[in-house]
């Protein structure tokens, strides 16, 4: 079974209400990602299989019709977000938290409104492997260009086409 992502769709864009002029939401919005990944990867160095979808940016199921994929995504989403496969972290200044996208999924907490606290964080995503299912099939991108560590294409364009234009005085 294989999953479409569509990076565009970025769900927690809404949630987080980036400004539209953000370097993130800028940078989502010149390279829309979509690609096709297994709904099942294998981890690489352990074996372990484990499911390979989330809400935030899993939009279908390929090979399915509409109506089954959203049941099929509903029940997933359900099972990846049970209590039992859940880690909650009580923090303390100073703390960091490292967990392996191949094999886990994040959801930031959404009961914490009644707090006064404000809660500022950093995070990095080590760029990483590309997903393989257990038949074989291998992630691939479909539209836009991967995010690595290199500016995407039509980002290095816009940048060279705005050096080469005059500055008005």
């Amino acid at each position: 079974m294989i999953a479409c992502r569509h990076f565009k769709s970025y769900r927690f864009n809404a949630r987080l209400n980036l400004p539209s002029n953000s370097k993130i939401a800028q940078r989502i919005a010149a390279n829309l990602l979509v690609s096709i990944h297994p709904v099942v990867r294998v981890h690489p160095e352990t074996g372990e299989r484990a499911l390979y979808v989330n809400p935030g940016f899993t939009s279908h199921i390929l090979v399915v019709i509409r109506q089954e994929s959203d049941l099929l995504l509903e029940l997933f989403f359900n099972q990846i977000t049970k209590s039992a496969y859940t880690t909650r972290l009580r923090w303390n200044n100073g703390d960091i938290a490292f967990w392996d996208n191949r094999a886990t999924s994040h959801l930031a907490p959404q009961d914490l409104d009644h707090l006064e606290v404000e809660r500022v964080l950093y995070r990095t995503t080590i760029t990483g492997d590309v997903p393989v299912g257990p038949d074989g099939f291998r992630s691939q991108v479909v539209e836009g260009e991967a995010f690595n560590s290199e500016l995407p294409t039509i980002l290095k364009n816009k940048a060279e086409k705005l050096e080469t234009e005059p500055v008005l005085s």
